[in-house]
């Protein structure tokens, strides 16, 4: 498939490549990572540019490989009025999202009680599959979960001011509607509020060494002035609920293609006009599972600070674990962009991709202002995280879109041949990583050789201008499903 060098890190299969095309699809990433992406990232990008009304181009992230419909690590902007929505530019696990939280502590003051705390934070954080929760609501409450976000468990005693105004749109996506979602839905979500899950989630003890901050006046700026400070990265989104909800409509956007004379080359592409009932329906239903995955992590955050204020014997005043940031990766958002001179309101799919705003933006929270976003990329458990900040730049060149992680370069079936989930285990004790989980098999599934080296994902993004480096965050302790 014919690709135009744009620069060192933006390749173009240009719209006349594929019959039907109607823009640009573009890779980002340094040609190292674009000749290691398989060619089933080729075909799905340009089967999203294929789509009704998406504007500009479709967009491939560097930490991108292939997946359900969109590949993950897509991103695509579509008219409100001439274009679609598609759960499979979304993804399964709706809001599946990381919030990091930075602490007073430093490694010196963990060490010695992280054998006990991981204990406790593995038995009163739920993980692993079935129902599992740590709120157990009835359907009424859990309702408003849905409508309201985050802002439930602040009138619930779970989350303070700072929390919620660190969280991506203040933890509540607007237009949820419980109406629109399947009592099957319900029945899969109400038993799971505060809970990891399991496949790649996890709650991760993490450091900051002096050697891996990248710009020191920003890291400070973000409250990392110890050194070997302690910080706390959760990964999770909405579990059996957003699942359900995604199988549930696209079921109805399948048939509903036919209604509008809608054809994709993928059947995973299932898709609906957006100003339609059923369009509508599924973006109602998409923000209730947002909302949810916004609480989940929400609830988890309040037991992980009842367990270091436990363990530690300090108050939660004293360990200062303060939220940095929540941010979304498999969600759907109507923002506002420039397009050709005139700003338009745009469904933005992001799929595996990070919103990423630039210090100019006034949807940023009043401490951010001026600086920019902080982007959460995370790793494999075995090599650590990064914490970037959004660029202005983005706008224009990514809808505001970023990396969400490393990307898979091996699937969980391949990793399990590599690697036995005990010697994982044993090896990453032996490393200093202290690790809990649910299956030593989906240990395996998580070998940090089956994901892309980090550094040449992040560089990717830093020298394109699309998001800037701050700090690297290492693993001390992580908790699998």
């Amino acid at each position: 498939m014919r690709k135009n060098k744009i620069n060192d890190y933006i390749y173009e299969i240009p719209a006349s490549e594929k019959e039907g095309m109607r823009v640009p699809a573009r890779i980002f990433g340094s040609r190292k990572i674009v000749q290691g992406l398989d060619e089933a990232v080729y075909e799905q990008i340009t089967n999203v540019a294929r789509l009704p009304g998406i504007r500009k181009y479709a967009c491939c992230m560097p930490d991108g490989h292939s997946g359900y419909g969109f590949p993950i690590g897509g991103v695509a902007a579509f008219d409100l009025n001439e274009g679609i929505i598609s759960p499979g530019g979304i993804g399964f696990d709706i809001n599946c999202g990381v919030r990091l939280l930075r602490t007073n502590l430093t490694e010196k003051d963990v060490r010695p009680k992280l054998k006990d705390l991981m204990d406790v934070l593995f038995h009163t954080v739920p993980s692993g599959t079935g129902k599992k929760a740590i709120l157990n609501l009835n359907q009424k409450d859990f309702e408003k979960t849905l409508v309201e976000g985050a802002s439930w468990c602040k009138d619930n005693g779970y989350a303070t001011d700072n929390d919620i105004e660190c969280i991506e749109d203040r933890g509540c996506l607007p237009g949820a509607d419980p109406s629109k979602v399947s009592e099957k839905a319900f029945k899969r979500g109400l038993g799971q509020v505060g809970s990891l899950g399991s496949g790649n989630h996890y709650l991760e003890i993490q450091t900051v060494n002096p050697e891996d901050i990248r710009d020191e006046e920003l890291a400070h700026k973000l409250g990392f002035d110890r050194e070997n400070q302690i910080a706390v990265m959760v990964h999770c989104g909405s579990r059996g609920f957003g699942h359900q909800v995604a199988t549930d409509y696209l079921v109805t956007l399948s048939r509903a293609m036919k209604k509008y004379d809608l054809h994709t080359r993928d059947r995973e592409l299932a898709c609906a006009p957006f100003d339609s009932p059923e369009g509508r329906d599924y973006y109602a239903a998409m923000a209730c599972a947002a909302n949810n995955a916004f609480v989940n992590r929400q609830v988890i955050t309040h037991r992980i600070r009842e367990a270091f204020s436990n363990i530690l014997g300090i108050s939660q005043r004293e360990l200062g674990m303060n939220l940095i940031f929540d941010v979304a990766h498999n969600i759907a958002k109507i923002e506002r962009f420039k397009i050709n001179g005139n700003t338009v309101k745009l469904l933005v799919h992001r799929k595996g991709s990070t919103r990423n705003l630039g210090p100019s933006s006034d949807l940023l929270p009043p401490k951010y202002r001026g600086i920019g976003q902080p982007v959460l990329v995370g790793g494999s458990m075995q090599t650590g995280s990064y914490l970037l900040l959004g660029t202005d730049s983005s706008e224009e060149l990514s809808f505001n879109s970023t990396v969400h992680g490393s990307g898979r370069v091996m699937s969980r079936s391949q990793a399990k041949k590599r690697v036995r989930g005990r010697e994982l285990f044993n090896e990453m004790t032996s490393q200093g990583i202290a690790i809990r989980t649910a299956s030593f098999a989906g240990l395996a599934e998580e070998a940090g050789f089956a994901y892309k080296n980090l550094n040449d994902v992040v560089d990717s993004v830093t020298s394109l201008g699309i998001s800037k480096p701050v700090l690297r965050l290492k693993p001390i302790g992580n908790i699998k499903g």
